[in-house]
């Protein structure tokens, strides 16, 4: 199996969304999280299927959006680490395949959550999921957005996870951070979103099926 070697971070940005309207802060309040989900709108999402550079069967998948109440909502992620089969050195939420003894998506999304990086999911309100997302390793992931209560003392996995991080789900949920590429690899022409954070002297480059994921979130926010 070979994968796109392409590094984001040289590919030309071709549009930033500073165009878009940000979602509004009280729109990022954990009661306001927890009526949009109890009653969504008609919306689309808009990244759902990435184009196809591994040829294998679909996967299921979950993930964990894991957005943490503090006094400015956070949503916690990871970096993967580097000698990973799939999406190494990535940004991406907590999260893996669907397991045959997992009941659901929510149940692989907690499982993995507790596997990869020691969240408990004692601290976990699940909301609800967002569309699921086909990535080009033929992945189909459902992302499962949750409400996670401060307090939790996290262990990452150290062979799956490098680093544990959080983002202002206010930036996350602000166009003007959005930046799109266009690259062309195997003759084929290929889109993404990257969503660069400034973390003190780290830049966490998210790109990719995160970035798409937390496209479409913004997009049912603001619906």
């Amino acid at each position: 199996m070979t994968l796109p070697q392409i590094d984001p971070r040289t590919v030309p940005v071709t549009q930033v969304d500073s165009h878009l309207p940000a979602v509004a802060r009280k729109w990022l309040e954990a009661d306001a999280l927890r009526s949009r989900f109890a009653a969504p709108p008609a919306w689309q999402p808009e990244f759902r299927v990435e184009k196809k550079f591994m040829d294998r069967e679909p996967m299921p998948a979950a993930v964990l959006l894991p957005i943490v109440l503090r006094p400015e909502p956070t949503v916690l992620l990871t970096l993967r680490t580097p000698h990973l089969s799939t999406h190494s050195g990535q940004i991406a939420f907590p999260g893996g395949k669907v397991d045959e003894t997992d009941a659901d998506a929510v149940a692989a999304a907690l499982r993995e959550a507790q596997e990869e990086i020691g969240l408990d999911a004692h601290f976990v309100e699940v909301l609800g999921q967002l569309p699921i997302y086909i990535t080009g390793s033929a992945f189909h992931i459902a992302p499962v957005v949750a409400l996670v209560s401060p307090g939790f003392a996290l262990s990452p996995n150290p062979y799956e996870v490098a680093d544990v991080f959080e983002v202002p789900l206010a930036y996350l949920m602000n166009p003007a951070h959005h930046r799109h590429h266009r690259a062309e690899w195997q003759g084929v022409q290929r889109e993404w979103l990257s969503i660069p954070y400034q973390d003190h002297q780290t830049e966490r480059f998210i790109w990719g099926a995160t970035a798409g994921m937390l496209r479409n979130f913004y997009q049912f926010l603001r619906a």
